[in-house]
């Protein structure tokens, strides 16, 4: 049982005061047989990955010695870069990409957000074996999309260890905005440590990482804010739940240093413009299992594009986006220099870059936003007044670090609300009209609770979850009230979002609902959906062309970044207006999101968690569309 009444820190966390930033020269070293020995200066592609174009491309993979801490290790490489080359392609094409593997393992590369058949999608054990040591496998494929996507890949932990690029596919009637300047921004998050390593200590501890332990003097606060009863039973209550609550990310700056285009933050990677010029920026998060939290001091964006599709305009000053999400803006620059910051949402560390008209200037770095604690609307939704007295808890309480919740039976979280999804997702749905009826309505008390949502793989569930997309979620909600921020600063919210062309040209009612729970067991380290990890899952079944509506809803405490390979997944308000063309969609915690999806290819396709560590812990199914 996860206990933090008052806990004394641990020794490596009170000797690491700032998270690693890095080497000002650390990357890729140049691959010599006299690597193990090889100066820091020997660094080569920093922050500037090739581009590649044409009908041909070929990769190939292989390991190569990296430096961005100060410590040499072995890094998972794309034709010997980090980030791998970026591809600029053209719609309409069709493409050969012909990837030899010289690594001693498997490996692949999957096409993130790429319309395909299902052989070319590059998930080993569903769409192809893998390429084995030595082999050479032949991508080929028609671009039929416009856009900023990304590829990565597939196999084991590989993508962690620097298997990842850009992917960008100019529309062949032309951009739809004209920019002087053309920069890709790729978040990613690196760690010396082997990454299998990682994923054991958290099935042993899953908050070895945790940077931010509520402490003594949180306890100290609390009583004199509180008083003495009121805090023993705050910290009394999160232990009966098994809960922390600044459990916002499985890793941090313990362990990770976070990278912009491959480069630390010491090293400064810097996109370059001319004063009058209009800059785009294709924002990609390759990270393994990081959100950022991203802005430039000084700068409004302007989002143009999500997931590679366009949308209507938007103002914005900031945005969150998780592993597999991208976002294109526009920014008019005035000043020499700005920086680029991107904050990981546990608050442990930042990526790090500069716009600017030369290289060598520099911009003022925010510091780190303080690390603010869940609230009862993470945990369990959008509970009413009543609901919360009958538990024992303070409504009025609901701010960071001041819930008093006394009292509450962690039991009673149990409550039923989960649909048999193995008789309900096959059948019928006919006269479903969402003029009528709300997509996220509550299944009646005639459909039975699916058993598996109780039992060793779940450690929560909610009750009366969140249906609304414009929350920008914790550690981004009122910044300008509590001080960090300008008044006036705006967070963009999945409601912000807009697609320009409408949701593809499916615009029939959907004939089934498909609903899937998110679930998880912290103390097991176990994801997994409606409380079956991947292997004691059956495939889901969708038939071609069908319409379907999606829900899912998140009963963890965490953010999932839900990919779904083969199709869009075409986001939906509550009221049942379609919003937005996605192909990663995050869902936060105690929220119940939906989404309708025409399988329009033929084939096995996968489904899960961006986060690295959650997909192989299990949160993660089979698609078959047929």
């Amino acid at each position: 049982m996860t206990s933090w009444f008052p806990q004394p820190k641990p020794s490596w966390q009170l000797s690491r005061r700032r998270f690693v930033q890095g080497l000002a020269a650390g990357g890729v070293l140049a691959a010599t047989p006299s690597w193990l020995q090889a100066a820091v200066k020997s660094a080569t592609a920093l922050g500037s990955a090739p581009v590649l174009t044409g009908r041909e491309i070929d990769l190939v993979i292989a390991e190569t010695p990296v430096n961005f801490t100060g410590v040499t290790r072995m890094a998972t490489t794309i034709n010997g870069s980090i980030p791998a080359p970026t591809l600029r392609l053209r719609e309409g094409d069709e493409v050969t990409i012909r990837v030899t593997n010289r690594l001693a393992v498997s490996t692949s590369i999957h096409w993130h957000g790429i319309l395909l058949p299902y052989q070319m999608d590059g998930v080993p054990g569903i769409s192809f074996k893998g390429i084995a040591p030595g082999e050479t496998f032949t991508y080929r494929f028609k671009l039929r999309q416009s856009g900023t996507y990304w590829y990565h890949s597939h196999s084991g932990f590989q993508e962690m260890t620097g298997m990842y690029g850009a992917l960008i596919i100019e529309p062949r009637a032309g951009e739809r905005h004209h920019t002087d300047q053309d920069h890709v921004v790729q978040l990613s998050d690196w760690t010396d440590e082997n990454p299998m390593h990682a994923f054991s200590k958290l099935k042993v501890q899953s908050d070895i990482y945790n940077f931010s332990q509520p402490t003594f003097f949180d306890f100290t606060r609390d009583v004199s804010n509180m008083g003495l009863q009121a805090a023993l039973e705050k910290r009394q209550m999160w232990n009966q739940m098994r809960m922390n609550p600044t459990d916002l990310a499985d890793l941090s700056a313990a362990t990770f240093t976070y990278l912009m285009n491959g480069t630390a933050p010491a090293s400064n990677w810097t996109g370059l413009f001319n004063k009058g010029d209009r800059v785009r920026l294709r924002f990609i998060n390759a990270a393994s299992n990081s959100f950022f939290d991203v802005r430039i001091p000084g700068l409004k964006m302007t989002v143009i594009q999500s997931d590679g599709q366009d949308v209507e305009p938007v103002s914005i000053d900031e945005f969150r986006f998780g592993p597999g999400e991208t976002y294109d803006v526009l920014v008019e620059p005035k000043d020499d220099a700005y920086t680029i910051f991107a904050q990981s949402m546990e608050r442990s560390g930042y990526a790090l870059g500069t716009l600017a008209t030369r290289q060598g200037l520099s911009a003022s770095i925010p510091t780190l936003d303080p690390v603010e604690w869940l609230t009862m609307t993470d945990m369990m939704g959008a509970m009413s007044h009543q609901e919360m007295n009958q538990k024992g808890m303070d409504h009025s309480a609901m701010s960071m670090g001041n819930m008093d919740m006394g009292g509450m039976d962690h039991s009673n979280m149990h409550g039923g609300m989960a649909m048999d999804h193995s008789q309900h997702s096959g059948q019928s749905m006919p006269g479903m009209n969402q003029a009528t009826r709300s997509p996220l309505a509550k299944p009646s008390s005639t459909v039975r609770h699916a058993r598996t949502e109780y039992g060793p793989s779940v450690d929560q569930r909610v009750n009366t979850p969140r249906t609304t997309l414009d929350d920008p979620g914790i550690g981004l909600r009122d910044l300008s009230e509590k001080g960090l921020r300008p008044q006036g600063h705006r967070v963009l919210t999945l409601a912000d979002l807009k697609s320009i062309d409408g949701i593809l040209d499916d615009q029939r009612e959907p004939v089934r609902e498909l609903e899937l729970h998110l679930t998880g067991n912290m103390e097991r380290y176990s994801w997994s959906f409606d409380g079956l990890e991947f292997g004691k899952s059956t495939p889901v079944s969708l038939r071609h062309n069908e319409r379907v509506r999606i829900i899912l809803q998140n009963d963890t405490m965490m953010t999932h970044p839900m990919h779904l390979h083969g199709m869009w997944s075409e986001l939906e308000t509550d009221q049942g207006e379609l919003r937005v063309r996605r192909h990663t969609i995050p869902v936060q915690p105690a929220q119940r999101i939906s989404y309708l999806t025409t399988p329009h290819d033929l084939g096995r396709w996968a489904w899960h968690c961006h986060l690295l560590f959650h997909m192989d812990a299990g949160m993660f199914r089979e698609v078959v569309v047929s």
